[in-house]
C-alpha cells in the first residue's frame, strides 16, 4: 500500500516530467536569466530526494558531487540534460526503496544518520560543529519531507514551463494534467 503522501509526490515528479518531454539538450542548457536551467533543475530536485530519501533513511551518496553542481545558493550551472535525467533516474528509483514502506505512523519521524558525507550532500551551510557529531538529525519529520519535496517539484515545474514559453516552444501541456483517482479515495485506494 502506497502511503498517500507519497502518491502525491509521485504525481508531483510525473507532472515535472510531462513539463519536460521533447526539451532538446540545446534548450535545456540555455539559462534565462534569472530563472534556472531546465537541466539544472532536474539535477536540482534530484539532488533534494538524495538527501531527503537516499542519504537520511538509507546512508547512501550516490552521487557526492551534486549538491556542488546543481545546490541551493551555488553558482548557476548547464549541465548535459541526458546526465541530469540519468541520475534523477537512479536516485528516484533509490528514494523508492525508502518510499515504499513508509507507513502514516512513520510520518512524524525524524530521522538520524552517521554525519559521515554531510558535507557532500547537505543543502545550506554545513558547520564545523555540526561536522564535529557522529550522527545528524533531520531538522524536519518524513512527512514534512515528502510535502517539502512535492511542492519543490510543482515550483520547479512553474519554472521550467516558464522557460519553455520563454524560448517560444509550441504546444505546452496545461496543468494540472490528469489525475489519478486514487490520489483522492481512502487509504484502501492507494495500492498501485
Amino acid at each position: 500500500m502506497v502511503n498517500p503522501y507519497v502518491a502525491q509526490l509521485r504525481f508531483a515528479r510525473s507532472e515535472f516530467k510531462r513539463c519536460l518531454e521533447g526539451v532538446s539538450d540545446e534548450d535545456a542548457r540555455k539559462r534565462l536569466l534569472p530563472m534556472n536551467a531546465i537541466s539544472w533543475m532536474i539535477g536540482h530536485m534530484a539532488s533534494q530526494e538524495q538527501f531527503y530519501f537516499v542519504y537520511y533513511p538509507q546512508g547512501k551518496i550516490l552521487y557526492p558531487d551534486l549538491i556542488e553542481l546543481v545546490g541551493f545558493g551555488k553558482p548557476g550551472t548547464t549541465p548535459p540534460l541526458n546526465e541530469m535525467w540519468e541520475l534523477w533516474e537512479d536516485i528516484t528509483k533509490t528514494a523508492d526503496e525508502f518510499l515504499d514502506t513508509v507507513t502514516e505512523d512513520q510520518l512524524s519521524t525524524f530521522l538520524e544518520q552517521d554525519i559521515k558525507g554531510y558535507e557532500h550532500i547537505a543543502f545550506g551551510t554545513v558547520t564545523a560543529e555540526m561536522l564535529a557529531q557522529k550522527t545528524i538529525k533531520s531538522p524536519e519529520n518524513i512527512g514534512t519531507r515528502i510535502l517539502r519535496a512535492t511542492f519543490h517539484y510543482f515550483f520547479h515545474t512553474g519554472e521550467a514551463h516558464a522557460v519553455r514559453q520563454q524560448l517560444g516552444h509550441p504546444d505546452l501541456p496545461y496543468f494540472v494534467g490528469d489525475m489519478p483517482d486514487y490520489l483522492f479515495l481512502g487509504r484502501e485506494g492507494y495500492e498501485e
